[in-house]
């Protein structure tokens, strides 16, 4: 009986046949183009990282090094401590107190309008609003921080001034009230966009115990959800600052640009970003003392900028969850 010529594996029938082998990669050139592969995602990570960092640095440079020559001729002391600002006049001073407390007034304004009412918003968007009302509600109040400051401005000086001084008789149309006011609408999505999503990362089994031991859904918002999330609220709050100490064209358009050292809210000023602005659009030549003044100006700004957020960053960190 002839023999059955055993089964082969077809690669190897065709090597037989003299047709070759298919191509394919071997395991080493494999690993090697996917090596190659994640250094070059490692590199353009770091690049992205990177250039973050020496944008900051950039940024931070140019500030100190524009400002160096001021304070070669403005003391230290006299900046820190004057109560006069007023480096466009034949006999300058240079006294940045004035637009500091510009700037902590508006920026308390608005604080006072947003805080309270963003929170308030969160807290209803996170646990009393339908999933209708939220996918309603959280995208039109997010619209709000898509309108232009400029229009913003308009709006405080024209509407709201008006409506103010049926309120507060004598109230100027320049004031740093109705500036606040409007800065502090612009700024609710900050807080509560932010503040409602770091409430729903709250576990639901925190509720859910909440509701177990008798409480309502009030009380589980505010005494179980709200210190849980608070983190992140904080991380809120600390961004609608420093939009606030930020902000440029509210307070140009409807502050009066006047420094004047002052806490009251109803009265005219400037601050520091409304400075930076008018100086920027003038006639000063470049290299001058007060052209240089903006950039002490942006220092004291940046400053105050960190100050915050690192305040901000503690209370995060100590007030900070782990589940």
């Amino acid at each position: 009986m002839d023999e059955i010529p055993a089964l082969q594996h077809p690669v190897a029938a065709a090597a037989d046949l003299g047709m070759g082998t298919p191509s394919a990669r071997t395991p080493s050139s494999t690993k090697r183009l996917s090596h190659v592969k994640e250094r070059f995602i490692e590199a353009l990570l770091f690049l992205a990282a990177f250039s973050s960092v020496g944008i900051t640095v950039g940024i931070v440079g140019t500030l100190l090094y524009e400002s160096s020559s001021f304070f070669t001729h403005v003391s230290l002391k006299e900046f820190l401590t004057g109560t006069l600002w007023t480096p466009l006049f034949a006999s300058p001073r240079f006294g940045i107190l004035p637009l500091v407390t510009g700037t902590l007034v508006t920026t308390a304004v608005a604080l006072a309008v947003a805080l309270p009412i963003g929170t308030v918003v969160a807290i209803y968007l996170s646990e009393f609003a339908p999933s209708y009302v939220r996918e309603i509600i959280k995208p039109a109040l997010e619209l709000l921080s898509a309108v232009p400051t400029v229009v913003y401005g308009y709006f405080a000086l024209q509407f709201m001034s008006p409506l103010l001084q049926k309120v507060l008789p004598g109230l100027p149309t320049f004031n740093m009230l109705s500036a606040g006011v409007v800065m502090g609408i612009m700024i609710i999505p900050y807080v509560s966009s932010l503040s409602e999503d770091a409430m729903r990362a709250v576990p639901m089994s925190l509720r859910e115990g909440a509701y177990a031991m008798g409480a309502n859904r009030i009380i589980t918002a505010l005494k179980v959800v709200y210190p849980a999330a608070l983190s992140g609220i904080v991380a809120s709050y600390i961004l609608a600052i420093s939009r606030a100490i930020g902000e440029t064209m509210i307070v140009a358009i409807a502050a009066g640009m006047q420094p004047n050292l002052t806490l009251d809210p109803r009265e005219p000023a400037a601050t520091i970003t409304a400075f930076i602005v008018q100086v920027s659009l003038g006639d000063l030549p470049h290299g001058s003392i007060g052209y240089q003044s903006i950039f002490a100006a942006g220092v004291t700004l940046f400053i105050m900028t960190l100050i915050f957020n690192i305040l901000g960053y503690i209370l995060r960190k100590r007030f900070r969850e782990v589940y």
